[in-house]
C-alpha cells in the first residue's frame, strides 16, 4: 500500500467518525415559546409558557398554583417546530392534536401535556 492510500483510507475513517458523531450529538430545541392558559386555585386565568421547549420530550403542563392533574388550554405555539398536545399526562392516550408552528386552538381545547418535535 503506498502513502496516498493510506493517507486516503484514514481521511475517509476520519470524516465517518466525524459524520456519527454529529448525527448522534445532543436534542434540539424548538426556538420560540409555546403559551398555553390554566386556572389558579383562586379561580383567575394565567398564561403559563415554555422558552425553547426541548424536542422529542414529553413536558406535562400545570400552572403553579392550579390544581394538580386540571387541565390547561388555548395552547398557541410560537414556536418552529411542531407541537403535539395531549389531554393526558405524560403524552400518553388516543386524545391529541397538533400545532403547526404559528398556529393556536381555541379555549376548548384541554391539554395535559406536550412533545415538539
Amino acid at each position: 500500500m503506498n502513502r496516498y492510500s493510506v493517507t486516503t483510507a484514514v481521511g475517509a475513517v476520519c470524516s465517518t467518525v466525524a459524520l456519527v458523531v454529529a448525527a448522534s450529538g445532543p436534542a434540539s430545541a424548538a426556538t420560540g415559546q409555546f403559551r398555553y392558559t390554566y386556572t389558579t386555585t383562586e379561580g383567575y386565568d394565567a398564561v403559563g409558557f415554555l422558552n425553547n421547549p426541548p424536542s422529542g420530550e414529553c413536558i406535562n403542563l400545570q400552572g403553579p398554583a392550579s390544581e394538580p392533574g386540571s387541565p390547561s388550554r388555548a395552547p398557541r405555539n410560537l414556536t418552529d417546530a411542531t407541537a403535539t398536545v395531549f389531554l393526558s399526562a405524560d403524552c400518553e392516550g388516543g386524545t391529541y392534536y397538533t400545532l403547526r408552528p404559528g398556529a393556536q386552538a381555541s379555549e376548548r381545547l384541554l391539554l395535559r401535556s406536550v412533545v415538539f418535535s
